[in-house]
């Protein structure tokens, strides 16, 4: 099966309510759909959603590095070559991980269509499936406790609650959904670096049991998560601070920064460099969550074939799809009360609308 070409066009697609974290709202997401196609009439579909907040890749970069002229190297390649040719993409896109994740999942979505099994088979399925969390913005507090009682209304056990703006009203909310849910809803919550290190402790000590971790309290600068108490570290999961490799070799090293890794191929390049990160942890004895941005099921299927293969994965938070009002690609997965799996179709199984 040989590479004739790609294809590749951008998409703003909204969301079905504004979204806010500590320090901004997004209200739509600008995304790329990757299409390379071969010699047998399919392609392999791939997806980008840059995040210049945190990786630094722009929509524009995005768009250039997806162009017909930066990827004619692609022509004439096989798909069985799937090493080489996410290494070679890996040194020609190193600066744009969004392009580069969409390439690196085409190229995966290909190699396992060719083989005709799911991609989570290809990699060495280790998970029949895994639940994910859904997560619930910054908002009053009614209207979050509203929101939350519609998500397990639809069968989901676990939320992830974004926090990092004003502490007491932080708690006071955690408190208040573990009252009403108790031990039958499990609490996740996410400051994207909301928190100074202080402020971080006191959330957890308020917090206790009611939460499993608590996400990315501190900025990245100056090794934010090595200025936690090394007592909390466990309960604590690396997101911004973890891009790649490097990080994840840093995060790692000696008495480990965090107890768990936040992997989303957005920030990592793809399945191929995640699946790296992955190995680093399985190693260090931390604990992987794999996430996303707001994407198509391209993305989110993507992440969770090669979540599905790793022994070191322990959380899902996919719902990135789930907030979309509309999505240009179809299938990849089901979700039954929050139990995610891929389905039997060969590669990611997905397909554009």
């Amino acid at each position: 099966m040989k590479i004739l070409g790609t294809r590749a066009r951008r998409e703003r697609v909204p969301l079905r309510l504004p979204y806010r974290v500590a320090g901004r709202t997004t209200e739509a997401v600008e995304m790329f759909l990757l299409e390379v196609e071969t010699d047998d009439r399919g392609a392999g579909l791939g997806a980008a959603t840059p995040e210049a907040a945190i990786t630094g890749e722009t929509v524009e970069a995005c768009s250039e590095a997806l162009s017909e002229s930066s990827l004619d190297w692609l022509s004439g390649q096989d798909v069985l070559r799937l090493g080489a040719l996410c290494q070679e993409a890996g040194r020609r896109m190193r600066s744009t991980p969004g392009a580069l994740a969409a390439v690196d999942m085409a190229l995966h979505d290909l190699y396992a269509r060719r083989l005709g099994v799911p991609l989570a088979d290809a990699l060495g399925r280790v998970h029949a499936s895994l639940p994910t969390s859904v997560t619930i913005g910054i908002q009053a507090r009614d209207e979050a406790v509203a929101l939350a009682e519609e998500l397990v209304g639809r069968g989901f056990r676990i939320l992830k609650v974004k926090v990092g703006e004003a502490l007491e009203e932080d708690t006071a909310l955690i408190r208040r959904l573990h009252e009403r849910f108790g031990s039958s809803v499990r609490l996740r919550a996410d400051a994207n670096v909301g928190y100074t290190p202080a402020e971080a402790v006191r959330f957890l000590e308020a917090a206790g049991d009611a939460v499993e971790f608590l996400e990315q309290p501190v900025p990245r600068e100056n090794d934010g998560l090595r200025r936690m108490p090394e007592r909390w570290r466990s309960r604590i999961a690396a997101d911004e601070s973890l891009l790649d490799e490097r990080d994840a070799l840093t995060l790692a090293a000696g008495v480990p920064a965090c107890g768990i890794f936040n992997i989303k191929l957005m920030k990592s390049g793809g399945i191929r460099p995640a699946l790296r990160i992955a190995a680093i942890a399985d190693a260090a004895g931390i604990e992987l969550m794999w996430g996303c941005m707001d994407e198509s099921v391209i993305g989110i299927a993507a992440a969770l074939h090669a979540a599905l293969a790793c022994p070191a994965t322990r959380y899902l938070d996919l719902d990135g799809s789930f907030d979309l009002a509309e999505d240009p690609a179809r299938g990849g997965f089901t979700v039954s009360d929050g139990e995610m799996t891929v389905t039997s179709a060969p590669g990611l199984g997905v397909d554009l609308v």
